[in-house]
């Protein structure tokens, strides 16, 4: 395959600063006018983001503090793939991690790159079928995460109306609103 005439050139990649669940790159490149310089991007695991739904229709949705924005998201499931892990394995694992809610199953919706101006972020959307709570939830460290069933109808109105600020959880619902419902 020919490469396009728009595509950087790489000419040597470092990791600049590492965090818990990212790190920051700094790759130098050649431009295609032959400039040389360098580029930084937030650099980070695959992740998964899941619509749960009860076997009712409702939504499970999660009420967690995010600091970046200073304020409570009110957002879906969602989280960073472990090592080699299946898609849907850690669908199922970041669900019952985040909520203590169990899949009959899951089916993939879209993999997105949320944010490829400034990271190089994958991430995998799924729809949960027949969910159930089923144990108590498994929290990493750094998460405050309040569980609550809301109706579908409802949550896709929240997008509408502006109330709905997570976009993974708005691309999600909105795809499932497109494609499936």
């Amino acid at each position: 395959m020919a490469e396009d005439p728009l595509q950087w050139e790489t000419l040597d990649t470092e990791i600049d600063y590492t965090c818990p669940g990212f790190e920051i790159r700094r790759d130098d490149v050649r431009l295609p006018d032959g400039t040389e310089t360098d580029y930084h991007y937030v650099d980070e695991s695959p992740a998964v983001v899941i619509l749960p739904l009860t076997p009712d229709g409702d939504v499970v949705v999660i009420e967690e503090w995010r600091q970046a924005v200073d304020r409570v998201n009110h957002g879906l499931p969602a989280g960073s793939m472990e090592g080699d892990e299946d898609t849907v394995d850690a669908a199922h694992r970041e669900l019952r991690e985040e909520t203590g809610y169990e899949a009959d199953r899951v089916e993939h919706l879209l993999t997105t790159e949320p944010s490829n101006g400034i990271a190089n972020s994958v991430h995998h959307h799924f729809v949960a079928h027949g969910c159930e709570p089923t144990g108590e939830q498994e929290l990493d460290d750094n998460e405050s995460i309040r569980v609550d069933v809301v109706d579908y109808d409802d949550y896709l109105d929240s997008v509408v109306s502006d109330e709905l600020n997570d976009g993974r959880s708005a691309l999600t619902l909105l795809q499932y609103e497109l494609t499936t419902r």
